[in-house]
């Protein structure tokens, strides 16, 4: 006889984002940058990351993609219809396409660019918005969700003597 796999739980929005500002945490305890994101399809978690560029030394493993990757992975498939992704801060044009390619249809993020700017990372200057713009995608984005929860990471991050730089 077959063990049932446990479900995880329905998650609303805030607890969506608190998991990736625990990523986030999680990341930065680690040496890592403070960005975190979690996939949740159907309101129930798929996935969750951090960034790790300084560990893995690939400038590509944002805590977007990192989730997206673990994702793809679990569902076993690279089409993430249905799926909403939550991020600590606004995507780069990087992360936001790859969440164009993976057919997410929801973005909530918290921080903005100018936000992590601000904390002395190094941002392409182009919003996630208009990134929409320019793919002309109907992918719904929610800015600002819970962002003063977000940017306390930058601060939190800056207190602990972090590099400013990316």
């Amino acid at each position: 006889m077959k063990a049932k796999r446990a479900r995880s739980p329905l998650l609303t929005d805030r607890q969506a984002m608190a998991i990736a500002i625990t990523e986030a945490r999680v990341g930065v305890g680690q040496g890592q940058s403070p960005f975190g994101c979690v996939v949740v399809k159907g309101r129930r978690l798929v996935a969750s990351a951090h960034n790790t560029v300084w560990q893995t030394c690939d400038s590509t493993a944002h805590a977007e993609v990192n989730a997206i990757r673990k994702a793809c992975s679990k569902l076993g498939t690279i089409d993430l219809s249905g799926c909403v992704l939550y991020t600590t801060c606004e995507p780069c044009p990087m992360c936001y396409s790859a969440a164009h390619w993976a057919r997410i249809p929801k973005v909530v993020f918290g921080a903005r660019i100018r936000d992590a700017q601000a904390a002395g990372f190094n941002e392409l200057v182009i919003p996630a918005s208009r990134m929409k713009r320019f793919s002309g995608d109907g992918v719904e984005l929610v800015p600002g969700f819970m962002r003063r929860e977000c940017r306390e990471l930058f601060r939190d991050w800056a207190a602990q003597g972090r590099c400013k730089a990316y």
